[in-house]
């Protein structure tokens, strides 16, 4: 019985690859495991392996063909004693619309098998003896699951078990998905081309210990991969002198009224003047206070500016609404709250949901100068480094020391050009040195 080889999706986002070298030929036994082929993608060139045993029949795709779409079959394996003449293509489209091989590129002797449409054969009983034919991915569900694959019907081609057979044999379709979930959740996080087992392979037993992904985890490496991958970012940075804000600062905490415990009514940080002047400079210029969909740029007339919140092993992003009409003390009260209830995961999802831009910093840590990963439907992040004592040159040519902060801005450039994203950093940088500008 023949087994199709298809092009296999090499990262999360692949659609297609260019089919850069056969490492087989025709009539060579392979085993499960051999490395057959090179397959270039956008990023780099990684190796295919075979998941089955067998005898090459045919190569329908020659050497240097781009554009092979993803799933289509390359290559057909046959079982050792087959009559490999009469091997043909199983249901899955050939690479019928892939372009022409490099001109240099030596041409596959089935070529013309490529060219045309496979024939689609109706799905058969798997058949008698020892071996199972199974994806890999229907082999590691049913072993999750406890399936005893020789119990069950294929409905594939030929009558190979697809993932859907094992499913509707154990009657646990949940626990099905969350482990395929979890399967793509580790492609994503582990190198490219590697398996689980192949990353812990790299280390020494013993050494290290696994921790499942939580939910939170998941959602952040999904969010932050799609926005990685999907998202055309630039950044601006703007060094900002602190020392007006924080003599206002000073004064302002100094002169909050007092309850019967002597405790100060409120304790304005920087990190809330920066997130009251982000709101402010996102009023000034409107056009930057946006986000991006397939169809539109939505405008947003507010400023709901998210603040990161570092969590056990996690991040929450609770924002504060309608920032530029609310007072310092104000934002300083609502950001205690939320970090504390975020820390202890009591946080309601319209709490951390949406919002426009974000603030994050690190500059408590000493982080001099960061750039942040932006979380749409957000277009606009800014990353805070400290403030460090630094020689300047005042107004007059003076040379001074100031308190200079690096402020980071990453833009979606899709929604937000260069000159609107320096203009909202000027803007910024305005109101932090002046920040008397942000109690009118």
């Amino acid at each position: 019985m023949s087994i199709d080889i298809t092009m296999p999706a090499l990262s999360p986002t692949m659609e297609e690859g260019n089919l850069a070298k056969w490492l087989v030929k025709e009539g060579d036994t392979v085993s499960a495991g051999d490395v057959i082929a090179e397959i270039e993608t956008d990023k780099a060139t990684m190796e295919v392996e075979a998941v089955d045993e067998g005898v090459v029949a045919k190569l329908l795709v020659a050497e240097g063909t781009e554009g092979v779409k993803v799933n289509a079959v390359i290559a057909v394996l046959a079982e050792e004693g087959e009559d490999t003449s009469t091997v043909e293509a199983g249901t899955k489209p050939v690479a019928d619309q892939a372009s022409a091989p490099k001109e240099d590129a030596p041409a596959s002797p089935a070529m013309s098998a490529a060219q045309a449409p496979a024939t689609p054969s109706a799905p058969k009983s798997a058949p008698s003896g020892d071996r199972v034919f199974a994806t890999p991915l229907a082999r590691r569900i049913a072993e999750q699951n406890g399936v005893d694959l020789s119990t069950v019907t294929g409905s594939g081609p030929h009558g190979r078990i697809v993932k859907a057979d094992v499913e509707g044999k154990s009657g646990s379709p949940v626990q099905i998905a969350s482990a395929s979930a979890s399967s793509q959740n580790a492609a994503t996080a582990a190198p490219v081309g590697m398996s689980d087992e192949a990353v812990l392979s790299l280390f020494e037993e013993g050494n290290f210990e696994k921790k499942p992904h939580d939910g939170m985890r998941k959602v952040i490496a999904e969010r932050l991969t799609e926005s990685a991958q999907t998202v055309p970012v630039y950044f601006v940075t703007m060094n900002c002198e602190l020392d007006a804000l924080l003599a206002l600062r000073a004064q302002m905490n100094s002169a909050a009224p007092k309850d019967a415990d002597d405790k100060p009514a409120y304790k304005i940080s920087v990190n809330d003047f920066i997130v009251k002047a982000m709101a402010l400079a996102l009023q000034q210029v409107p056009m930057a206070n946006v986000s991006w969909t397939s169809t539109d740029r939505i405008y947003h007339s507010k400023s709901d500016v998210g603040v990161a919140v570092a969590v056990e092993d996690g991040l929450f992003t609770p924002i504060v609404r309608d920032a530029q009409s609310k007072t310092l003390s104000t934002i300083s009260a609502e950001v205690k709250d939320m970090a504390g209830r975020a820390r202890n995961r009591k946080l309601a999802p319209q709490e951390y949901q949406g919002g426009c831009t974000a603030v994050s910093n690190l500059g408590m840590f000493g982080v001099k100068e960061f750039t942040s990963i932006i979380n749409p439907p957000h277009a606009s992040i800014v990353s805070i480094g400290a403030g460090t004592k630094q020689p300047v040159v005042n107004k007059d040519g003076a040379l001074a020391v100031a308190t200079v902060m690096a402020a980071t801005f990453a833009f979606d450039h899709r929604c937000i050009d260069g000159a609107l994203g320096a203009e909202l950093a000027a803007a910024f940088k305005q109101l932090i040195e002046n920040p008397m500008s942000m109690l009118v």
